[in-house]
């Protein structure tokens, strides 16, 4: 009776250590997910922000094409101007917020109306427009925005693909105990999703 109890006892043990490493690997597993999700994030918010930095970049060049006329607008190009050191001045790190989010896209946002306003101005002048440096310029210009619009989709699934594990049972009970915590993305609203481009007209 005693070997029998023993026995079971072996049996309940041995089965309640199978069910701490399955509990520990799937801990371990999740933790690991959670951290690879993360980095996932932080990438393809600095690829975002890379690719805004590229359109800054180019902005001296839109600035050179429209002084080439000797009839520009001055006051629209000084907003361009403007809104290109401010935007210049925004780099959000870290762990960003909803607000943080939103000065960068209300920066960007800026640039890319100044700049259209200033490619408005361009587009009068059919012999300005069609020089080679314009037509370099509006290529990698279209390059760029294109860029842009997939780093935002590739920040939002990002984005989407942590909160989900964040929020889902059981991986949440691991994200509580190391404190994984829901991460804001872009702003939810309707038309957040259509952030203002460059644009040119055909």
């Amino acid at each position: 009776m005693a070997e029998s109890n023993n026995t079971s006892q072996k049996k309940y043990g041995l089965v309640a250590l199978v069910i701490l490493a399955l509990l520990a690997v799937f801990i371990i597993i999740t933790r690991n997910g959670f951290v690879q999700k993360e980095e996932n994030v932080t990438k393809t918010w600095n690829n975002v922000q890379s690719d805004y930095q590229r359109r800054l970049d180019l902005v001296p060049n839109l600035v050179s094409a429209v002084k080439a006329s000797s009839d520009y607008e001055k006051e629209t190009l000084t907003k361009l101007i403007e809104a290109r050191a401010k935007a210049a001045q925004v780099n959000v790190s870290g762990n960003p917020t909803i607000e943080d989010y939103n000065k960068v896209e209300a920066a960007n946002g800026e640039v890319a109306i100044s700049a259209n306003k200033v490619i408005g101005v361009i587009e009068k002048y059919p012999d300005l427009k069609t020089t080679n440096s314009f037509v370099r310029l509006q290529d990698q210009l279209i390059g760029t925005e294109r860029r842009i619009k997939f780093s935002r989709n590739d920040f939002n699934k990002a984005i989407m693909e942590y909160n989900t594990a964040a929020r889902s049972f059981p991986s949440s009970i691991v994200a509580k105990l190391f404190g994984f915590k829901v991460k804001d993305g872009f702003k939810a609203d309707i038309g957040a999703d259509k952030a203002p481009e460059i644009t040119f007209t055909k």
